[in-house]
């Protein structure tokens, strides 16, 4: 039995896995932590043990293997770094995004004492996407190809570009073996001048009930080729954070990727 505190366990991915966990033998969800919704009555509405804010989160992180984190940039900060003593020995795979270099620090020290794993995107599809676009760019050289990635989400998503974006630009980078911030390039406006070789440009749409939608252009003189992904549903995350948190029960302390859990 893997038992799990979902850290955002008041918001969409939050409530989805709650869900969807209640039709799995081996998963349990024991707690929450959320601050909007940290009360007796929401634990009960939600079919956990307890919901508590920030601050208590120690209290129920000790009843847990894995957290899962699906909040905000600015509680994922305050769950590693105030509790961090409470998350040595435990799993946390965090799928926010937006995360600042401090906060991504404090990660990569806590992998020195416990399994911790950081994604963008939890979905099979995108993962798969990722190495394949990076086989892309491998063969795909800049001088021939402009490469330039497209992701579209609903209206209420609040960080621009995406994490699963800026993931999809750092693999062309890695094919072409170059640094992103070298070349990246978020969005064009006004006068532009020549497109650069190699540039990398990401840009974000918003609207409508979007899930998800990924789309990596290679663009050529005599061809183009594209490279998608649609993601129909949000559960289709809250899935692969639940196989995520199976892989990291009992996993030795490290730094892990999606592409870790699934072998890619």
């Amino acid at each position: 039995m893997t038992r799990i505190v979902v850290c955002g366990i008041g918001g969409r991915m939050g409530q989805t896995l709650v869900r969807l966990s209640r039709d799995q033998e081996d998963i349990e969800i024991v707690a929450g932590i959320d601050r909007h919704v940290a009360s007796g009555e929401a634990a009960k509405a939600l079919g956990v043990e307890r919901v508590v804010a920030m601050e208590e989160a120690g209290s129920v992180i000790a009843r847990a293997d894995v957290v899962l984190d699906f909040s905000s940039p600015q509680a994922t900060h305050a769950l590693v770094t105030t509790h961090a003593n409470a998350l040595e020995d435990r799993a946390i795979a965090v799928g926010t995004t937006g995360l600042d270099p401090e906060t991504l620090q404090t990660l990569d020290r806590l992998a020195l004492e416990s399994a911790v794993l950081v994604a963008a995107n939890f979905s099979v599809g995108v993962n798969l996407m990722i190495g394949l676009v990076e086989q892309a760019a491998r063969v795909l050289g800049a001088e021939a190809y402009d490469a330039e990635v497209v992701e579209t989400h609903h209206g209420r998503k609040v960080d621009a570009p995406s994490g699963t974006a800026l993931s999809l630009a750092a693999a062309i980078a890695r094919g072409r073996d170059v640094e992103l911030n070298s070349v990246r390039r978020d969005g064009r406006s006004g006068e532009t001048g020549e497109r650069p070789v190699g540039e990398i440009g990401i840009h974000a749409l918003r609207g409508g009930a979007v899930a998800g939608e990924h789309r990596v252009h290679f663009l050529g003189m005599r061809e183009r080729l594209e490279i998608a992904h649609h993601a129909e549903d949000r559960a289709l995350f809250a899935e692969g954070a639940l196989v995520a948190a199976r892989w990291l029960t009992g996993r030795s302390p490290g730094r892990y990727s999606m592409r870790d859990v699934l072998g890619l």
